[in-house]
């Protein structure tokens, strides 16, 4: 399975809606967006999980390596994701103490963790 992405900004933050696999073969496109991002001085991002089907080691190390990016400058990286078997991968890891995780975009937007 391939992976989709696109980007939105609602009011000071800008989404990235995942869709698909995020694995060894795929997370370099995200890394990519994300660094994008960064790069052109967005650094209050939410990661829409929700239509995630797979996440692997890979995907973990993309996801951190852009809390790191963001962080920093003085930014934030938010989750969404809702799904049991991806929100297990973050708890197994412990990532849960490191990612905010909100059940939907407009939670993580409006979220001031």
């Amino acid at each position: 399975m391939d992976l989709s992405l696109s980007t939105r900004t609602v009011g000071d933050r800008t989404v990235v809606e995942v869709g698909g696999e995020i694995d060894v073969y795929t997370a370099p496109k995200l890394r990519e967006q994300l660094v994008e991002l960064v790069n052109d001085g967005s650094y209050h991002l939410v990661v829409d999980m929700e239509r995630v089907d797979f996440l692997d080691s890979t995907g973990l190390g993309v996801l951190v390596g852009g809390l790191k990016r963001v962080r920093a400058h003085e930014g934030s990286l938010r989750l969404v994701c809702n799904q049991e078997r991806i929100l297990k991968i973050f708890r197994i890891t412990g990532l849960t103490k490191v990612f905010p995780i909100h059940t939907s975009v407009d939670d993580a937007v409006s979220a001031t963790d």
